[in-house]
């Protein structure tokens, strides 16, 4: 009888130790997820090892060592996976080309300025939130669509090598240098593009119409950017 007695009186002790362990793991890793950024693609980390981010292997580098970082150059790396890239809050420049991405989430990069993530495996990339985007380099990858209508600064785009079939560029007013060639598009609008200096849409087999502007204008001055097959016009049909 008092073995039972003493093992009931036990019993609730040994709950209230459990559940105070369990209480103080969830808060370690809630101060974990809060203080480290999770970086699961072990070449990724490795080149942030590299350069002087992270110092141990264990798929997590410290946020404070890369959330004012402006500058990321992880060229050729044989990285398949950059989560962990939306801890680069400061990005301005991101080179990540010449990979093996196959999704890019840049939706926490709001100050990226540049951005070179071609060649790579990308059948998508949303570049909404990246308002301040000068300059993309998207080429050689496998998007079908591709929509900068919110990307107002863009000075500078390639996209060649892709298989496109949509691209909005109706927010791109700024657009002076712009290359689309080797896709497969079927229309092409430049109609708000009034800044374009030069652009290259050869390659192309299913686009004829592109509309512009000012026809006249471009028939005269734009023939060497377009191929045998296109012609432009202010109401393609």
């Amino acid at each position: 009888m008092k073995k039972l007695l003493l093992i009931l009186l036990c019993v609730p002790l040994i709950f209230s130790s459990c559940k105070k362990e369990e209480e103080e793991l969830n808060n370690n890793n809630n101060n974990n997820s809060n203080t480290q950024t999770y970086i699961p693609d072990d070449n990724f980390e490795q080149e942030l090892i590299l350069l002087g981010y992270d110092d141990i292997l264990d798929n997590y580098v410290e946020t404070a060592n890369i959330d004012t970082v402006t500058e990321l150059n992880i060229e050729a790396k044989n990285i398949s996976d950059i989560t962990g890239i939306e801890g680069f809050i400061a990005l301005t420049y991101l080179e990540c080309d010449k990979n093996q991405l196959t999704t890019l989430d840049l939706s926490n990069n709001t100050a990226l300025i540049e951005l070179d993530c071609g060649p790579n495996l990308l059948t998508s990339l949303d570049l909404s939130n990246n308002t301040a985007l000068i300059e993309l380099e998207c080429y050689d990858n496998q998007l079908t669509s591709l929509d900068l209508s919110n990307n107002t600064a863009l000075i500078d785009v390639s996209c060649n090598y892709n298989q496109l079939i949509s691209l909005d560029l109706s927010g791109a007013t700024n657009l002076k240098y712009f290359s689309c060639a080797y896709n497969q598009l079927t229309s092409l609008d430049l109609s708000n593009n009034t800044s374009l200096i030069s652009f290259n849409c050869h390659y192309n087999p299913n686009l004829t119409c592109i509309d512009v502007d000012d026809a006249a204008w471009a028939s005269a001055n734009w023939t060497m950017f377009i191929g045998p097959q296109n012609y432009f016009s202010e109401d393609c049909p």
